[in-house]
């Protein structure tokens, strides 16, 4: 059996730094994924909000660099989690716990609440531009790989 998942979407709201008490961060965070699939009643894309939870350095990054509405690409695995809600019954979630998160925007280049009105210092050029196209087509070269690897070893 195999366990990963690859996600690209946008964070609906900024990320969550915490520590735990052995001081190792841990940021958590929602991530809005359209399914491409579904659809509903009037046509429109269903949208899927997707916990995803990361440790250590690259917590810091994120926290550091994403913000609602960033565009990322999430690599991990699938996690099941219960717990006591606070009326006593028991609950059970499913989130990822991302080994990496890839920005797929350029610092700045999306407005938000926090930064209308932000004029960057620097233009993006064509060359910045074609840098972009080619962190998505990597992104997307890497999960075409996953689903090669992921098919060679069911069929094996």
């Amino acid at each position: 059996m195999y366990n990963r998942i690859v996600l690209i979407g946008r964070l609906t709201r900024d990320p969550e730094l915490r520590r735990t008490p052995s001081d190792v961060s841990v940021c958590s965070f929602t991530l809005a994924v359209d399914d491409r699939t579904t659809r509903d009643d009037n046509g429109q894309k269903q949208t899927l909000f997707i916990g995803v939870t990361i440790w250590r350095a690259q917590a810091d990054n994120v926290a550091k660099f994403c913000r609602k509405g960033s565009l990322v690409a999430v690599d991990g695995r699938l996690i099941q989690r219960n717990y006591k809600r606070k009326d006593g019954t028991d609950a059970t979630v499913i989130e990822v716990s991302a080994d990496s998160v890839q920005f797929l925007e350029p610092k700045g280049s999306r407005g938000t609440e926090s930064n209308v009105g932000y004029e960057p210092d620097v233009q993006m050029d064509n060359s910045q531009n074609l840098e972009l196209d080619h962190t998505k087509r990597f992104v997307t070269s890497q999960r075409i790989k996953s689903n090669i690897s992921i098919t060679r070893m069911l069929n094996s």
